[in-house]
């Protein structure tokens, strides 16, 4: 369902994780990622192929005559990119943000949720306990 990011893949040193998690409710796949102090207008959600990426900016701007005090609250781009499997209906994928959380649900695959096989063949079958011959051809 979920293929974590790729360690490898190069990333901006500036760039930080979005703590995550994620769970199958049902047939609908939830991804919750913490983003505290963002509004809408700073996240970007994007689905490229199988890939889903959120990214966030926080930028603070000094105002001339400021003295800070303390700047622990982190700036900058945050990002977190995950592989989606095949198994996922990216194209009905709905994201919401509220009290500082973003998150993304998607739904499973049609074909790829599990379904009942009707066995037949009882028609083929003789009242002597015998299988009759069907005839095939091909063409």
């Amino acid at each position: 369902m979920l293929v974590r990011f790729d360690p490898f893949q190069p990333i901006a040193a500036a760039t930080r994780s979005i703590p995550m998690s994620a769970v199958r409710r049902g047939d609908t796949f939830h991804v919750w990622f913490d983003l505290p102090g963002f509004t809408a207008d700073q996240v970007d959600v994007t689905v490229d192929k199988r890939w889903l990426s959120v990214t966030a900016e926080r930028t603070w701007e000094r105002q001339d005559g400021e003295q800070w005090l303390a700047t622990e609250r982190p700036v900058g781009t945050f990002r977190r990119q995950l592989r989606l499997g095949d198994d996922l209906d990216v194209e009905r994928l709905e994201a919401d943000l509220a009290d500082g959380v973003l998150e993304i649900r998607i739904p499973i695959a049609e074909a790829a949720k599990p379904r009942k096989i009707h066995l037949g063949g009882s028609s083929a079958i003789e009242s002597n306990g015998h299988r009759e011959a069907i005839e095939a051809a091909s063409s």
